[in-house]
C-alpha cells in the first residue's frame, strides 16, 4: 500500500468515527438542512447552518466524495479549533470528536 492509499484509508476511518461520535453526542441529524441554506456563499455557512450542520452535511459528504473518487485532499485544514470553539460552553462528551478531527486537520495537512 502506497504511503497515500494508507492516508487516505486513514482519513475514511476517521470520517466514520466521526460520523458515530456526532450519533453519540445526539449531533447528528436525519434530516438535511434546506438547499438554500447548503447553497450559502459564506465560509462553513456560518450564515445558514450550525457548526455540526456545516460538518455533517457540508465537511463530512465531501470529504467522503474525494475519498471515494480517489480525488486530491485539500491540502490543509484547521476544523479541531473550530469543534473546540463549537462546544466550549456545552456539556456534550466530544473530546473524542475534537480528537478525531485534529487526526484529519493533521492528515490533510500532510497531503
Amino acid at each position: 500500500m502506497s504511503e497515500n492509499d494508507e492516508k487516505v484509508s486513514k482519513l475514511a476511518d476517521c470520517l466514520l468515527r466521526v460520523e458515530a461520535h456526532m450519533r453519540m453526542i445526539g449531533e447528528w441529524s436525519p434530516v438535511p438542512p434546506s438547499d438554500e441554506a447548503l447553497a450559502s456563499t459564506e465560509p462553513f455557512c456560518v450564515d445558514t447552518l450550525m457548526f455540526t450542520e456545516w460538518l455533517q452535511f457540508v465537511f463530512l459528504v465531501r470529504m467522503k466524495e474525494l475519498v471515494e473518487r480517489d480525488a486530491p485532499l485539500p491540502s490543509v485544514s484547521g476544523i479541531a479549533p473550530m469543534a473546540e470553539e463549537h462546544f466550549r460552553s456545552r456539556s456534550q462528551p466530544v473530546a473524542r470528536l475534537i480528537a478525531e478531527l485534529a487526526v484529519i486537520d493533521e492528515l490533510l495537512s500532510d497531503s
